[in-house]
């Protein structure tokens, strides 16, 4: 994997999560079906909804791998007992994936009127300060710390 030119900074320790993240976001299909809209339904809020006509719940899956939603739609073949004089309507199969960042979680799903809606919300993470204890090394601390180990504590009767 090529390395992009803002993660090449010595300053970004650890960045190489996101890396593989925005390659996923770049592979993802750039075909249009099924088309979807992206909606803010608050500050914290998103929803997704896809046009599925022609599909039932039993036809669709919504999973979460990794940190990709996808969609997938699979509608059963029933050509035996219909015959078509003009089939216009997409009833191929399909996966839509979208990239998710961290803390984005799937509220619900939910089908109506051949339209699939997935609510996602974003729970912000408290801000955490925590105090690294700084450790003494060097001679002296090393002789301390052989001094201490070789020391016996013995409680008095």
């Amino acid at each position: 994997m090529s390395r992009l030119g803002a993660f090449n900074s010595p300053l970004l320790l650890g960045f190489e999560h996101f890396e593989r993240i925005l390659d996923q976001a770049a592979k993802v299909s750039g075909e249009g079906y099924p088309p979807y809209n992206i909606e803010q339904m608050g500050e914290n809020r998103l929803r997704i909804t896809l046009a599925v006509a022609g599909f039932t719940d039993d036809d669709l899956a919504v999973t979460v791998e990794d940190n990709q939603l996808v969609i997938r739609g699979r509608q059963r073949d029933d050509g035996a007992e219909r015959v078509f004089l003009h089939r216009g309507i997409a009833a191929r199969q399909f996966q839509r994936a979208f990239v998710l960042a961290e803390g984005i979680e799937i509220v619900r799903a939910s089908l109506d009127n051949g339209l699939l809606n997935i609510d996602l919300e974003r729970h912000l993470p408290e801000p955490e300060v925590r105090t690294i204890k700084i450790e003494k090394s060097g001679p002296k601390a090393k002789a301390a710390k052989t001094l201490a180990e070789k020391t016996i504590d013995i409680a008095p009767d």
